[in-house]
């Protein structure tokens, strides 16, 4: 390795560096605000400023400036004290001393290095530039006259949201950044460039003038708006989620999280279900817990076992699945099933339902095809990942489904079986790519599994991973990219019809049970059966209209929880804030419940619970690993089921991005983001 020196001290660093990036192996902290890791170099800020020798007697832009053999870098020197206080002086020279009112305030790069490099007074009395506001949809706030033009966000939309919908135009004093035809950013991803503005010229429009950060109580958790598991901090004042913000984590999100799971929060603040209801003629009425449980427990003590259906729905905890299967496994009930949509998995080894690359693990496939799976809704963060492998031309990519604007570039195979069934013959190059593939990679969507022949397709595609070799000694490349929070855990627990026992679709039929116990579940239409309905949940939605009986649980944020992902890994989900009004923990609902029904459950406690999961389930103790991250060679025969495949297209599950659970659904701003999309797509249809 190569080896400089940063103020004296010798370091050794990789070929490729910058010299900010030796400076920081150093343990020199380097001011910057157009630099970022994940983003290409623009050095726009000149804040990096530093000497180096041998070199030109003046200060360069360390971020711009690839480091050599034998460098010398000095970052404290007089010259470089006063560049440094240049810039900022130049920097500050049109920005409005916006910081009482700002957002940005308490958490901006401008104010942090302004106090730590700037001058201490100014030496610029000229009027200062005024810059007009953009609309950037209902997310972003603009005060465009704070804006230092780093070009990050431009950067950022561009690269990896893949959407290059912000630009930068004029040149000189009259540059701004504008959207183009001024229309709003529409990305699924928009919302990251808030937090890569240094300054106070995007900021949170839902958010704007809400809390200062220092009045906010911050919670280390894990989101459920779809499977993949994102690290986040919640936001929370008093009883209330104000904001959710991304955690760094390189095995899963990086450092991005897509606009729902930013914003759908303040649906957990509406529809909110804080108190038991009973059905009294017809009507819901409201009733205490007693009542509630009391009217439950006459109905299914009344009701055979084979009669009884339960569904648990998407963005529940594995311990409210765990509470739930053993109460109604204890009361003779075989009609289980965590699959609302009726995807076509359960059977076999575990890693036939799971995404075994590993999210992170996904970015060495250098083939992968899609099945049935549109990334880009189902998951846009990972969708990051893929335009990532594809910009850097490591990866390509091919798609069986719907043809549609994935941010990168693949070849498109066809729509549905037909093609998948067909594809081991074909010959064209992507097949021939797949076949000489080193590390092949299948990706199964629920827009493949979730219909009536879903069974047949998965067969179907397991056949072809066979064929090309995709999972071998030291690769797994068999993936399943799920769409629900919670469906991961319930498979891995068991929550699945048993034998005998009816799925999510014949539950659903008129007649087929008297009882229907609804796990918040609200995707499914519950309303086709005439069973007795008990619903456990968070809101007023689908489950909760239709309902005889609601018992009101606790939000993602208002519980301690455990999550499984996609790829298998289990996470920690922290309690922000407590339950609404009456509304109780849903375990400890269930446990409450199983004592009126004279069955009591054998844990009083989260912890003994837990305690009772790890036990039945060691998959479930082994806290942030992902199984994937050690292949494991499992036979492919086993997956799938018997049927005749049709040869309707594969089409994702996911319609309207924005309002795919109950949560999105009360979101206002969520339903402002739908609607900002759907007028986009008609104007562009026209």
């Amino acid at each position: 390795m190569a080896i400089a020196k940063v103020n004296g001290v010798e370091v050794e660093f990789e070929p490729g560096m910058t010299v900010l990036q030796v400076a920081e192996l150093a343990g020199e902290e380097i001011p910057r605000f157009c630099y970022h890791e994940r983003l290409s170099i623009a050095g726009n800020c000149r804040m990096c400023l530093v000497e180096v020798k041998p070199g030109p007697p003046k200060p360069q832009a360390s971020c711009a400036l690839p480091a050599a053999e034998g460098q010398e870098i000095f970052t404290k020197t007089p010259m470089v004290k006063k560049a440094r206080e240049g810039v900022m002086e130049f920097l500050l020279i049109n920005h409005p001393l916006d910081c009482p009112i700002c957002d940005q305030g308490g958490e901006c790069d401008l104010q942090d290095q302004a106090v730590g490099y700037g001058r201490d007074d100014s030496r610029y009395d000229e009027n200062k530039r005024a810059v007009e506001e953009k609309a950037m949809g209902p997310l972003i706030k603009t005060v465009m006259t704070r804006c230092i033009q780093c070009t990050r966000c431009v950067r950022f939309i561009t690269e990896v949201a893949g959407s290059p919908e912000i630009g930068l135009i004029s040149r000189g004093e009259d540059v701004e950044i504008t959207t183009y035809l001024g229309a709003a950013v529409t990305s699924e991803l928009s919302a990251n460039v808030i937090d890569l503005c240094p300054v106070g010229a995007l900021t949170s429009k839902p958010y704007a003038f809400e809390a200062r950060p220092w009045e906010l109580k911050k919670t280390e958790s894990i989101d459920v708006m779809d499977a993949l598991g994102s690290s986040i901090r919640v936001d929370g004042r008093a009883n209330a989620v104000l904001r959710v913000l991304p955690r760094i984590n390189e095995e899963v999100n990086e450092e991005w999280i897509s606009d729902k799971t930013r914003y759908a929060v303040d649906g957990l603040q509406r529809q909110r279900l804080d108190r038991p209801y009973v059905r009294v003629d017809g009507k819901l009425k409201p009733a205490t817990w007693n009542e509630a449980f009391a009217a439950v427990a006459a109905k299914i003590k009344a009701t055979a076992p084979e009669r009884i259906g339960v569904i648990a729905g998407d963005l529940q905890d594995a311990e409210s699945l765990k509470a739930t299967k053993d109460l109604f496994t204890a009361l003779g009930v075989k009609n289980l099933d965590a699959r609302q949509d009726g995807a076509a998995l359960g059977q076999g080894p575990r890693e036939s339902w799971l995404f075994n690359s590993t999210i992170a693990g996904i970015e060495d496939a250098d083939v992968v095809l899609f099945v049935g799976s549109n990334p880009r809704l189902e998951a846009p963060v990972l969708n990051a990942r893929f335009r990532k492998q594809w910009l850097a031309g490591k990866t390509r990519f091919g798609v069986i489904g719907e043809q549609v604007d994935l941010t990168f570039g693949y070849d498109y195979l066809g729509a549905g079986a037909k093609t998948l069934s067909s594809l081991a013959k074909a010959k064209n190059d992507f097949v021939a790519a797949l076949k000489a593939a080193e590390r092949p990679a299948i990706i199964i969507g629920q827009g493949a599994l979730a219909r009536a022949d879903g069974a047949a397709i998965l067969k179907a595609a397991a056949g072809l991973a066979k064929t090309f070799n995709v999972v071998r000694e030291g690769w797994n490349g068999w993936n399943v990219l799920h769409t629900a929070a919670a469906r991961v855990a319930g498979l891995d627990l068991g929550f699945v019809p048993a034998q005998g026992g009816l799925s999510t679709g014949d539950m659903l039929k008129p007649g087929a049970l008297d009882v229907l116990f609804l796990l918040g579940a609200d995707e499914c239409e519950s309303a086709a059966s005439d069973a007795f309905k008990i619903y456990l949940g968070t809101h007023g939605d689908a489950g909760a209209h239709k309902a005889d009986v609601i018992l009101p649980g606790a939000a993602y944020t208002e519980k301690n929880g455990l999550y499984v992902n996609t790829e298998g890994r289990v996470q920690m989900g922290k309690r922000a804030v407590f339950p609404k009004g009456e509304a109780k923990e849903d375990w400890s609902i269930l446990r409450a419940l199983s004592e009126t029904l004279g069955h009591k459950l054998p844990y009083d406690s989260l912890d003994q619970l837990r305690a009772k999961l790890f036990a039945d389930h060691p998959t479930f103790g082994q806290i942030d690993f992902a199984p994937g991250s050690v292949p494991t060679v499992f036979d492919l025969a086993a997956v799938g089921g018997e049927g005749e495949a049709t040869d309707a297209p594969f089409e994702s599950p996911v319609k309207a991005f924005h309002l795919t659970n109950p949560i999105a659904r009360a979101s206002v701003t969520m339903a402002e983001c739908a609607a900002n999309v759907s007028a986009a797509s008609k104007i562009a249809a026209e």
